[in-house]
């Protein structure tokens, strides 16, 4: 075989496994997102602290970001991903034993390690963009998120048919199948093979192997707008998401409502990656990013329209589809702000930051339901799109200053 053959066939098939361990790995977050406001009600001291577990399994996803991207750096991306998978498995069999006990502070460090899990599903994006030539890495990145269309039907049909399989013990059956899941997940992620990064491979450190300071990085103002549009996408789909099963619960709506309420939202916040790349390369980044934070504006006003199912299963679908646009199309400007000897410290570094500031909007999104109610997580929902709004026209407007001088 060619070599270029041989090459290509590597990078098929790295996508491909990376591709269907999103589909796998990516069931933890909706199983955790269907159940943890439902758990953390039944466990909690308060109810105010129903939601805390969705916000600690947040807090996991930053704490780990960086970590597992120095893993991937010094090691490569396998170890990372083998490591991840470790703690996929670990969550499910803690928050099976959290239930049984009754214990909600084990229930949340279950939570944490389900948040490093989802760190490091959340690289496979950016991996799948270090396995082919830079005018495929948005197409492949988003092909990747396309696998999470079928993680969005794993994870509500897992809770649907494992719920009540361990009596009374509801949803212990559910979280030792997500570990199962992640079992499977780790057994495809093992034949993954991507190169060692140049760093790590390179016996003597230079600026050519290690890259610009990270300061210097950060200070570029295409990194500033993507890392702005990707954190307020991701933080308005967990703010939404995270209330959005209690708060049909507080409406007298079934716990089958909500999880497939969270079914569809899941399916729509990765179906659009089967084309969302193409988008990209037509119309470019940023105006996909608009179009996703659009989308998640109808999506608040969708909301405030109504309490039905129906009003609560359009605003999740909305919801979905505009992080989609939002979050995607902020990835790929990420692509465009580092050095190959940079991505992994750049593409970690921006999910730290993403994450830190979707923590701290996940621990209000709790207390605002408990406290004011599903209109009130929504009314608050158009802040971060106003900030965003304003971001985006002054880069807009910088641009044009720049092309004009």
């Amino acid at each position: 075989m060619h070599s270029d053959d041989r090459l290509y066939a590597r990078a098929s098939g790295n996508v491909a496994r990376l591709t269907i361990a999103q589909a796998l790995a990516g069931a933890n977050s909706t199983v955790v997102y269907a159940t943890g406001s439902i758990v953390g009600n039944a466990l909690a001291p308060d109810r105010a602290l129903a939601t805390l577990p969705i916000s600690i399994f947040v807090v996991g996803m930053a704490a780990c970001s960086l970590p597992a991207g120095i893993v991937a750096q010094r090691f490569g991306r396998r170890a990372a991903f083998l490591l991840g998978t470790a703690c996929g498995v670990l969550v499910g069999l803690l928050a099976a034993l959290a239930v049984v006990l009754g214990s909600f502070a084990l229930f949340c460090t279950a939570m944490f390690f389900g948040g490093a899990y989802a760190a490091v599903v959340l690289s496979f994006r950016f991996s799948a963009a270090d396995c082919v030539p830079p005018d495929r890495r948005a197409r492949a990145l988003s092909f990747v998120m396309a696998g999470g269309v079928v993680a969005g039907v794993i994870g509500p049909q897992l809770v649907n048919y494992t719920m009540n399989l361990w009596t009374p013990h509801t949803f212990a059956a559910t979280f030792v199948a997500q570990a199962a899941v992640a079992v499977l997940a780790a057994l495809v992620l093992w034949g993954v093979r991507i190169p060692v990064p140049v760093s790590a491979s390179a016996s003597v450190k230079t600026a050519a192997t290690v890259g610009r300071p990270m300061r210097e990085i950060v200070r570029q103002p295409l990194f500033v707008t993507a890392v702005i549009c990707a954190a307020v996408s991701y933080l308005l789909m967990n703010f939404l998401m995270t209330a959005a099963p209690l708060a049909m619960q507080m409406c007298g709506l079934t716990q089958k409502s909500a999880n497939l309420g969270i079914q569809w939202h899941v399916i729509a916040m990765y179906a659009p990656s089967f084309f969302t790349g193409r988008v990209i390369a037509r119309f470019g980044a940023q105006r996909v990013v608009v179009t996703g934070l659009t989308l998640i504006g109808c999506a608040a006003a969708t909301g405030l329209a109504g309490i039905d199912v129906a009003h609560f299963w359009l605003t999740l679908i909305l919801l979905g589809l505009g992080w989609n646009f939002g979050f995607v199309g902020a990835s790929a400007l990420v692509l465009e702000c580092h050095r190959p000897e940079e991505k992994a410290r750049v593409q970690s570094m921006n999910d730290f930051i993403v994450f830190g500031t979707i923590a701290c909007g996940s621990f209000l999104s709790g207390s605002l339901l408990n406290a004011y109610g599903w209109s009130a997580v929504l009314w608050v929902s158009f802040i971060p799109l106003a900030l965003v709004a304003c971001v985006l026209g002054y880069a807009a407007a910088t641009r044009r200053g720049e092309m004009a001088a």
